[in-house]
């Protein structure tokens, strides 16, 4: 942790880790969830599902906007928060959590990240690892190991997300 601190530039180690994701079929049955990871393991316990209100057409952006103002807007009700907050995303949802975040006053309490699928068709060889204040994604080099981390945290997430995504379509 004090490693991806470093290669993050993160204000302190990321001991407390929240990953979010959402999921949608055409815009029907939106649900996003949240994995904890403490000092680098999952806390099951702590993994939140969360069924979202806005339905129609797509909308990963306000879906991420809603999520975040449902886990993080109750402030005090909002505690433990945590040292680092992943996105399953890029740019764009980056900026909707950070937006979200100013907005709420809890923009400087923590430190905010999206992790995006490389690109093959441009060549890409890595996930992309995108951070508030940087144009460009953060290169791993040889700290491969902690895009790994990085990379199992959203695996976590995703099929998290996917598993309650299912279950909401099969219980209609």
């Amino acid at each position: 942790l004090e490693r991806l601190q470093q290669r993050m530039r993160l204000k302190q180690p990321p001991r407390r880790i929240e990953c979010f994701d959402n999921s949608h079929l055409m815009g029907a049955w939106p649900v996003s969830a949240m994995v904890v990871f403490v000092d680098g393991k999952p806390a099951k316990d702590q993994y939140r599902r969360y069924k979202l209100r806005r339905r129609g057409e797509p909308d990963d952006y306000a879906q991420m906007a809603e999520v975040m103002g449902r886990r993080y807007g109750k402030g005090e009700g909002s505690e433990p928060l945590p040292d680092l907050v992943l996105i399953d995303g890029g740019k764009g949802q980056l900026n909707v959590v950070l937006a979200v975040l100013d907005e709420l006053g809890l923009g400087h309490r923590m430190e905010i990240a999206a992790i995006a699928k490389k690109d093959e068709a441009k060549g890409e060889t890595q996930d992309k690892i995108f951070t508030a204040g940087r144009q460009n994604p953060i290169v791993f080099g040889r700290d491969s190991d902690l895009l790994l981390f990085l990379e199992r945290i959203r695996d976590e997430v995703h099929r998290f997300v996917i598993r309650y995504h299912r279950q909401r379509r099969n219980t209609k």
